[in-house]
């Protein structure tokens, strides 16, 4: 599975069908290299549908698993692939999209890093909303290719994709960091928090984190140094794929507490 996502990112009918994907014994990464990008573009087009009318952010098309797609009942091994995290639009992406919409003044003109991006939908937002530069960040190649066919989708120019792990690399000039459902495993979460904080003291970046509340999130001593921004109820369509699931909420990160003067909409 990608480098930056982890199964306790799934939920509800997600759970059920990622769990099938992991009791398998079958080579995730055996191909992967070996197919070209045109094979790779072909058999998303035939095994996803667009979608994203029933989420947070309707104006955002994207290609998805639904339930009537192949892979939803088709025996795991047969995928060849990682397993398809970039096939969910999940909650805590869907509340940062929609932040991100409803607040456009957060991304005009700026450099913004989608990390751990998934389908790449805060992405497709940040650059709706008049970034300069978007960088989209996954190490599952694949989600780089099903990236790039939703921003076509949304009739945008290409992002700049890495797939390189960027957590623990040496900070960029990026004023923006977004992270949507990042909180799925405590030493993971401890990296990551070390991360943010040398992007944050050395380029003045603000990190905004995406999360519907797990219990990973809100366990993590990370959430001490957070502010809520923005609280989101799920459609009932997401309610149904992430039962025990019905909010999401957006957070401001800053571990030297509030700035004055930050201007972050719904600040407090």
């Amino acid at each position: 599975m990608s480098g930056l996502l982890k199964s306790q990112r799934s939920t509800g009918y997600s759970k059920i069908f990622f769990s099938a994907f992991q009791q398998t014994n079958k080579p995730k990464c055996l191909g992967k290299r070996r197919q070209s990008e045109e094979y790779i573009r072909r058999f998303i087009s035939e095994n996803t549908e667009i979608a994203g009318e029933q989420s947070l952010t309707p104006e955002i098309k994207l290609r998805l698993f639904t339930p009537s797609c192949r892979f939803w009942r088709e025996r795991p091994e047969l995928w060849p692939f990682d397993d398809p995290y970039w096939a969910i639009y999940w909650p805590g992406g869907q509340a940062l999209s929609r932040y991100l919409l409803d607040n456009p003044g957060l991304c005009r003109g700026m450099t913004v890093l989608d990390l751990g991006s998934g389908c790449g939908a805060s992405a497709i937002a940040a650059k709706l909303c008049g970034a300069s530069h978007v960088i989209a960040n996954d190490t599952d190649t694949v989600a780089a290719v099903a990236m790039h066919m939703n921003y076509e989708l949304n009739g945008l120019e290409l992002p700049l994709c890495v797939t390189d792990n960027l957590i623990g690399s040496e900070p960029e000039d990026l004023d923006l960091i977004l992270l949507g459902d990042m909180f799925y495993d405590e030493a993971f979460a401890t990296s990551l928090h070390s991360w943010l904080d040398r992007c944050i003291k050395t380029r003045g970046t603000r990190v905004l984190i995406g999360d519907p509340g797990r219990a990973q999130f809100e366990e993590h001593s990370i959430r001490g140094l957070l502010h809520q921004l923005a609280q989101f109820k799920l459609p009932e369509s997401v309610k149904e794929e992430n039962y025990g699931l019905t909010c999401s909420s957006v957070w401001y990160y800053h571990p030297q507490g509030r700035i004055k003067g930050d201007g972050l909409p719904g600040l407090k």
